[in-house]
């Protein structure tokens, strides 16, 4: 590894690559991914170490692949670990929390964590541009921390995502371009421009870099623990890089001393209309059947899952399992979530708080079990899919007698809660 704790190296023949913006192996053709030098990091870290530093994922750099010279300003991620009570109440948890990347710093979602790796290592690789094929998500984050390093960005969408994350895009300047296809159409396309533009395609040649920002929610949730690893952990699924690196965070935390080894089962989470990694799940798969999306949970709307395989992997090995969810399911779990905890999570969420609901009614988490759901977007962004689930209210005059009788009218024709309708419609 020379000078530096990290570099590429094949995840299925081991040919090891240095660092470079790469992320296929040219002996194998299979995926590139970062590994470390633990030896040389255990003596220099420690949990006061982190402790001593600002709350944001650069607190654990040692663990991350920072580039020698760079030093980011951004203070992305240690967003909240929140007990969920009355959640639990609801879907037969006594002891659940939400980790809440849907406040994450600067745009709303874990993708911000992912981005400021890949913007780091832009940079240190020279790239004046960087781009990336996106549902949402990140390109927001892209647009926004790219706007922010004084980058040129170029974002390549579906042409049917939700207005809101299209205008959280535009709005910081970045070219858009929307493509006549699904999303993994668009990061076909993304991979052919990157053979022919130097470009830094955060998820094509910068993707082990990546990806490895999706860690920091694992060091984070066993920190807010109090150096602890939860009993289960449910995670929403769109390529299947979140789930995996979840599961590397635990594993490296455990490798390093830094929390007592535990077995932690690892559930994934997808909508019916696009559910690959769950599907191949359930019928005991190791194998990936790409499909055509069809939910209105276009975050996850990844028919055919880079890292499909080894979210399988992840989920099997720790005796987890997958879950799926229709989209009245998913907004069922939006509107749960908010009324029980006041978080507002898009789509995604509610397929997490959805499938969550499923794998606790199966028996497959036990109520006693230290259960964390991961909700990994804001619900600003998807509000169009509950449109036509609230009506404006008539106005009244500013008079106490027009209160009264509201109220009274209010009293007598008292809607159903959530939890009611859901229930009704079993």
């Amino acid at each position: 590894m020379g000078t530096s704790t990290y570099e590429l190296r094949c995840r299925e023949c081991g040919t090891t690559f240095g660092n470079q913006p790469s992320s296929i192996c040219t002996n194998c053709f299979s995926p590139l991914e970062v590994t470390y030098d633990y030896d040389s990091i255990r003596p220099r870290i420690s949990r006061d170490l982190f402790a001593s530093r600002a709350p944001n994922i650069w607190r654990y750099r040692e663990l991350l692949p920072l580039p020698a010279g760079i030093e980011p300003s951004l203070p992305v991620g240690f967003t909240p670990l929140l007990s969920a009570p009355r959640l639990g109440e609801k879907i037969g948890s006594r002891k659940l929390l939400v980790k809440n990347d849907a406040v994450c710093l600067p745009t709303l979602s874990f993708k911000d964590r992912v981005v400021a790796v890949a913007i780091a290592n832009a940079r240190s690789f020279g790239f004046d541009t960087v781009a990336c094929s996106s549902t949402g998500n990140l390109a927001n984050a892209v647009a926004a921390q790219a706007a922010r390093a004084g980058l040129k960005a170029w974002i390549f969408i579906p042409s049917d995502l939700e207005p809101a994350k299209i205008l959280g895009t535009q709005v910081f300047g970045a070219e858009l371009v929307r493509i006549n296809g699904s999303y993994d159409h668009v990061n076909r396309l993304c991979s052919q421009i990157a053979d022919e533009h130097r470009w830094g395609f955060v998820n094509v040649n910068l993707r082990p870099y990546y990806a490895e920002g999706s860690k920091t929610v694992g060091y984070e949730i066993a920190e807010q623990l109090g150096w602890r690893l939860p009993d289960n952990i449910v995670v929403p699924m769109a390529g299947g890089s979140l789930i995996t690196k979840i599961k590397k965070a635990f594993d490296e935390l455990i490798l390093l001393g830094l929390v007592d080894p535990k077995p932690v089962k690892f559930f994934g989470a997808q909508a019916t209309g696009c559910s690959p990694i769950s599907t191949a799940v359930k019928q005991y798969n190791t194998e990936i059947e790409p499909q055509r999306p069809k939910t209105i949970a276009r975050s996850l709307a990844i028919g055919n899952p880079a890292d499909g395989h080894y979210a399988i992997k992840a989920i099997s090995k720790s005796g987890g399992w997958s879950e799926d969810v229709s989209d009245p399911e998913v907004i069922s779990g939006i509107q749960l979530l908010a009324e029980t905890e006041g978080i507002f999570t898009e789509t995604a969420g509610g397929v997490t708080v959805g499938c969550a609901r499923k794998l606790i009614h199966h028996d497959r988490i036990l109520p006693d079990e230290t259960t964390v759901l991961c909700i990994t977007g804001n619900g600003l962004k998807t509000t169009d899919v509950l449109a036509d689930k609230y009506q404006a209210e008539v106005p009244i005059a500013p008079k106490l007698s027009e209160f009264e009788a509201y109220l009274a009218s209010k009293s007598a024709a008292l809607p159903a809660t959530v939890e009611e309708t859901v229930n009704a419609s079993r």
